[in-house]
Order: C-alpha cells, then sequence, then structure tokens
C-alpha cells in the first residue's frame, strides 16, 4: 500500500531529522552503517529536495518505491528521486553505498547530461551488468575521498558523482532504444489494453497470454522487465484502484463492489483487498472518505 503523504515522515537523512549538517554538496556511507541501526529496515519515508543513489553490490534487498516492492538479488542502482516515498528491506549480508546529493549539484549534473528527460529526478532501476567493476570503483572512489579530506576534494567527488550520473545516462538511453526496437513493448501495450477492458472479470493469465499469442511465461516475463510486477500483479493493482475509487466516490456497498469486480464471495474480495492494501475495505472507505464526495 502506499502510504499517504501526510503520514510518511521526511527526512535530510533516515533518522537525521530535517537539517543537512554537512558542508558538502553530497553524503555518502555504506548501506550496513545505518540500515544495521534498524534492524535492515528503512521504513517508508521521503527526502524533501535530495536525490539517493542506492548502489546494492551484493546480498539481497527488497526496494519499495511509491508501493510497489522489487526483489534485487543483483547488483544494481536504484535512483530515488526527491519527494519519492521510499523505503527498503535488507539482508543482514548486504554489501553497498548510499550516496545522497543536494539539489544544487543534482541541477548541475543535469544540465550537463542533456537528457530530453530528467534521468536524477525520476526513479529508475539499473543492473550494474557487466559493469560492475566499472561502478563499484566510482562508489569505492567516492566513498574513500568522502572520508579523506584532501586538496581538490569537492572538486573530485562530484566529477566521480558525474561519471555515474552518464552510466546512468547511458543505461537509459539504451532501454529506450529497445523498448522502441523490441515487440515486447508492443505485447506490453496490448495487454495493458485488454487488463484495462477485462479487469473486472478477472480472466486467468493463461487467457491473456492466448490472446496476446504468447505462452503465459513470456507473459510474466514481459511485465516483470518493463513493470517490476508479474501479469498476475499487473491485472490485481487495476482490480485495486478500482475498488479504491468505487470505495472513496460511489454508495456502493462492499458487496456491490465485489459482485461489480468478479469476486464470487464478498469475503475472497475483503481478504483480496486487505492483503493488497493493509486495510479492510471499511477501513479504508472511512479513512479517505470525506463529506461532499459523493
Amino acid at each position: 500500500m502506499v502510504p499517504r503523504a501526510g503520514n510518511v515522515p521526511v527526512f535530510k537523512l533516515y533518522g537525521d531529522g530535517l537539517e543537512w549538517t554537512m558542508p558538502d554538496l553530497l553524503h555518502c556511507e555504506s548501506i550496513p552503517e545505518r540500515s544495521r541501526l534498524h534492524d535492515w529496515e528503512i521504513k517508508p519515508h521521503r527526502h524533501g529536495d535530495l536525490v539517493q543513489l542506492l548502489y546494492v553490490r551484493s546480498g539481497w534487498t527488497v526496494i519499495e518505491i511509491e508501493g510497489v516492492q522489487t526483489r534485487l538479488e543483483e547488483p544494481a542502482i536504484q535512483i530515488v528521486p526527491p519527494m519519492c516515498i521510499h523505503g527498503f528491506h535488507f539482508s543482514e549480508r548486504v554489501d553497498g553505498y548510499v550516496v545522497t546529493v543536494a539539489t544544487p549539484l543534482i541541477s548541475q549534473l543535469e544540465a550537463q547530461l542533456g537528457a530530453p528527460q530528467p534521468l536524477l529526478r525520476s526513479a529508475g532501476l539499473y543492473p550494474t551488468g557487466d559493469d560492475l567493476p566499472y561502478v563499484d570503483a566510482l562508489f569505492e572512489a567516492i566513498d574513500r575521498e568522502y572520508r579523506q579530506p584532501a586538496p581538490g576534494r569537492e572538486l573530485q567527488l562530484h566529477s566521480l558523482t558525474g561519471l555515474i550520473s552518464v552510466w546512468l545516462r547511458r543505461q537509459s538511453h539504451e532501454i529506450q532504444q529497445q523498448e522502441r526496437s523490441s515487440p515486447g513493448r508492443d505485447h506490453l501495450l496490448a495487454f495493458s489494453a485488454l487488463v484495462e477492458a477485462q479487469f473486472r472479470e478477472q480472466p486467468s493469465i493463461e487467457r491473456f497470454a492466448q490472446r496476446l499469442g504468447v505462452t503465459p511465461a513470456h507473459l510474466n516475463n514481459l511485465t516483470r522487465r518493463y513493470t517490476g510486477l508479474t501479469a498476475q500483479q499487473v491485472v490485481h493493482q487495476r482490480v485495486l484502484l478500482e475498488a479504491k475509487r468505487q470505495l472513496i466516490y460511489s454508495a456502493l456497498s462492499a458487496k456491490q463492489i465485489a459482485s461489480e469486480l468478479g469476486f464470487s464471495e464478498p469475503a475472497y474480495f475483503s481478504r483480496f483487498f486487505k492483503r493488497l492494501s493493509g486495510q479492510s475495505p471499511r477501513s479504508f472507505r472511512d479513512q479517505y472518505r470525506t463529506p461532499g464526495r459523493l
């Protein structure tokens, strides 16, 4: 469930409040340094005017971005933009770094990158792949430079962060090029259209795949690649969104909503809604509904 923005704490660095106490425009620390203090779980929170680059070198991590969870088991960089609600659950054997960058440096880097859309102000997950030694060396150098004051330190830190930003820009460009020429993207668009038209009936994934002329396994691979979700999760998220809309903006009872969304029993709907949102339909309606909306 995506937490309500008003209930999500805003930090500079997790647990440190709102003050940026460092003279630098960036901060670097290992992942274990802070997560160990919080039993390896960083609960959902936001940063008002900072971008974080989470570099996971080894160990599994569950990344939550705006309520969507992704289990990461390979080296990768996660971009966390300003005001993005995010949280992490790390394994005790996790290794890597978190580089937190202040807005002035981000603006400078964005201007130099010349990307068609702001790269560092959009959430994105970029596996390192064969570039692991290169990426690893950059983060190691940032960490070393950050901890040891020396002449030219600021320029070196900004330059190294710039190199990481260029690597991310190139990964993003390559992904965009692949998507433009990939038939998988067309299949995903067709799947999205089918889901929009038929989610109330909740067809099986096998049926969706048959309509698209692909196997269920291939369809799942496509949705995971482009959305981070299984095909079934895509359908369930669309059903959940409609259920929330109905609970907030209609006078239909939970029983009526369950029937409209293809549930054979209201109890099934209630369990489904609570499993995906963390609340019962009644609790959700009571929390989000305000007088005068109907």
